[in-house]
């Protein structure tokens, strides 16, 4: 039973959602192989073959896998399938665009977004919200699924010796075309995969007072920033910012949570933090049913004062 990861990449290096999902694909058991579709995208093979557990690695290399469209990368899985028992990708924006595609045109159920591995046909993943558990079994000779990275630890990204292996193209379809790409360029950590975030939300009024207040606690704790969706529909960040179920779904060891009140929705996308801090004038905010520390008070003086302390 061999096992393919599909793995997320910018051409050059490998994301650090690929580490958690080969770490999903390696409590399934079986020898786990790593495509990388791309278009001058050797450097990144040969990362993928360094990653710890893997034993092969697929490199697709053709430009037509230059922005990696979803169309595209699922017609070579599509064509790849065949081989393997368990076709997996990280429940990203990109994973969770071209999978579904995967299993379409193979006419097999996906099993989105697991939390957890009990044998080799059996997944739990969140549902409500996160606020049950199902665990599903499936009975399709291919498991085609996505994975929350948050719920497995990373594999090494050193220390594998993996076989690496040129894979013919498959057809460049032309649905779709990039046309323009803006990226955000931050010296902070990313929000998916940083240890530690601060986040805002509607409580804190403006998007000036949210850089104002959050942007120095942040650079104090290195944190990443996010806030909760109603300060980024009202406004006061860009989109890229959002924690919760329609967002990011992020784990850190320490999450701050400023004027946010707990809507079930962010809930989801970060309840599984280590430890999370809460400040909030509402006592009887949400929020502080899943905080391990909450702090009632007025977040405009609670804040700078955080921040003055950590020196």
């Amino acid at each position: 039973m061999a096992i393919l990861v599909i793995a997320e990449h910018d051409n050059h290096s490998i994301k650090a959602a690929t580490l958690n999902t080969v770490g999903a694909a390696a409590k399934i058991g079986g020898d786990v192989h790593v495509l990388v579709a791309g278009a001058g995208c050797g450097a990144a093979g040969e990362a993928a073959a360094k990653i710890a557990g893997v034993t092969k690695v697929l490199v697709a290399d053709a430009a037509h896998y230059d922005a990696q469209t979803a169309e595209n990368v699922a017609e070579l899985v599509k064509n790849l399938a065949g081989s393997y028992s368990h076709v997996l990708a990280p429940a990203t924006s990109a994973g969770k665009n071209m999978l579904p595609r995967v299993a379409a045109q193979l006419d097999v159920a996906q099993i989105s977004d697991i939390v957890g591995v009990e044998s080799a046909d059996t997944f739990v993943r969140p549902i409500y919200a996160g606020n049950a558990l199902a665990t599903v079994k499936s009975a399709d000779a291919l498991k085609i699924i996505t994975v929350r990275t948050t719920a497995f630890e990373a594999v090494a990204a050193e220390g594998g010796a993996a076989a690496v292996e040129a894979v013919a193209a498959g057809a460049d379809l032309g649905l779709t075309q990039l046309v323009g790409r803006e990226i955000t360029k931050s010296a902070r950590p990313e929000l998916g995969a940083a240890k530690i975030i601060v986040s805002g939300g509607r409580g804190v009024g403006s998007g000036e007072n949210y850089h104002a207040l959050l942007e120095p606690l942040a650079d104090k704790l290195g944190a990443a920033l996010g806030a909760s969706r109603a300060a980024v529909d009202a406004g006061y960040v860009p989109n890229d910012y959002q924690v919760g179920q329609t967002g990011k779904i992020v784990a850190p060891q320490l999450y701050v949570a400023v004027g946010i009140s707990g809507a079930i929705q962010h809930l989801a996308g970060m309840k599984d933090s280590k430890v999370i801090v809460a400040i909030n004038k509402d006592p009887e905010a949400p929020i502080f049913q899943v905080a391990d520390y909450g702090l009632v008070g007025d977040l405009f003086q609670v804040v700078p004062e955080l921040t003055a302390s950590l020196g």
